[in-house]
């Protein structure tokens, strides 16, 4: 792996960070910071969790600097750690689900109590993806590679082939700096990219969204975005409708109640989003189309941030809304907590 030669770290600075100089060590690492935290939430599906390791990782490397040899990149140093953290993690709490991977369409209500003791997929600010591919030979965009859909498809897989292929197909290392980075043989990360790779190909679309985001263009996204948040607004039920496929799918965690199609959606909307009014204000998450969802408060007036809505588009038309209920998000997309009232 290569980096160009304003991201590489001088031999004085390195010198002044062993020595102890925290300013010296924070100049090191501030050029890695924001793609280890993608790498970290492409791990752990959570950008809370991502943050926690991305933190945790800058410790130990700080504390371990001076066993550092330099017979790799700074990066790739900084890389085996956060990727060995997010192992430990990994091991600890398993993987991160969404609604489809409960149940049946249609079974429970949007009434229902959440299911907190589920480790949910959470959403990842667009606005801290690079564009394009991260290395010539690397098989995904770096967008691509936190889409939803791939996202969700790496928690089926265990530590070690997730690791081995987002390093590889997704950032571009060799097979032989995988394996420096999770300390065994070419071979087994060979084979773990073998059967990664099957999974993978199994569960994600074969036309990502990037592919369709630009085929669209910004205009008539910006439209499409524009129709939907109108129509839930004015609680136009046809309206939405217009806008989905016709299997579209809707899920809301950390309810693990989901649905599809017309009918169930037009029930759904009718036993939830269409009790309240709301605004909402375009985003990006996850290299897809989002909107933050903010409801009326009758008490006083504004409307609170609740719900982030990531859209998964298949053509012209919506193929899945995944309603994130989750308030704390708002702050990670910079989005502000309530909007004033009318």
């Amino acid at each position: 792996m290569t980096r160009s030669a304003s991201s590489e770290v001088s031999a004085v600075e390195l010198a002044r960070a062993r020595e102890g100089d925290d300013d010296a060590f924070a100049r090191i690492v501030e050029p890695y910071r924001r793609e280890l935290q993608v790498h970290c939430y492409r791990m752990l599906g959570s950008v809370h969790d991502a943050e926690d390791a991305l933190q945790d990782a800058l410790v130990r490397a700080w504390r371990s600097l001076g066993g550092f040899e330099e017979r790799s990149s700074v990066r790739a140093w900084l890389y085996k750690i956060s990727t060995n953290v997010c192992l430990t993690a990994i091991e600890r709490r398993g993987r991160r689900a969404l609604p489809v991977d409960f149940g049946s369409a249609g079974a429970g209500s949007p009434l229902d109590p959440p299911a907190t003791e589920i480790d949910w997929l959470e959403p990842f600010p667009d606005v801290l993806v690079e564009d394009g591919r991260a290395a010539p030979h690397a098989r995904y965009e770096q967008r691509e590679g936190v889409e939803l859909a791939f996202v969700a498809a790496l928690q089926h897989l265990p530590g070690n082939q997730r690791a081995a292929l987002v390093l590889f197909e997704v950032l571009g290392f060799s097979a032989r700096e995988i394996a420096d980075v999770m300390e065994t043989s070419t071979a087994s990360v060979n084979s773990a990219l073998q059967r990664a790779r099957r999974i993978i190909d199994e569960k994600v679309p074969e036309r990502s969204q990037q592919q369709t985001l630009r085929a669209l263009g910004d205009a008539k996204l910006g439209e499409l975005v524009g129709k939907y948040a109108d129509a839930l607004e004015r609680r136009d039920t046809s309206a939405i409708l217009a806008l989905l496929t016709e299997d579209a799918t809707w899920s809301m965690p950390p309810l693990t109640s989901w649905f599809r199609g017309a009918e169930q959606i037009s029930g759904f909307l009718a036993r939830g989003p269409h009790r309240v009014t709301w605004k909402h204000v375009p985003t990006r998450a996850n290299g897809q189309l989002a909107v933050g969802c903010y409801i009326r408060s009758e008490e006083t007036g504004r409307y609170e941030g609740k719900v982030l809505d990531v859209l998964t588009l298949d053509g012209e038309r919506i193929a899945a809304v995944t309603a994130f209920i989750d308030p704390s998000l708002f702050a990670a997309f910079e989005l502000p907590e309530s909007l004033p009232a009318e």
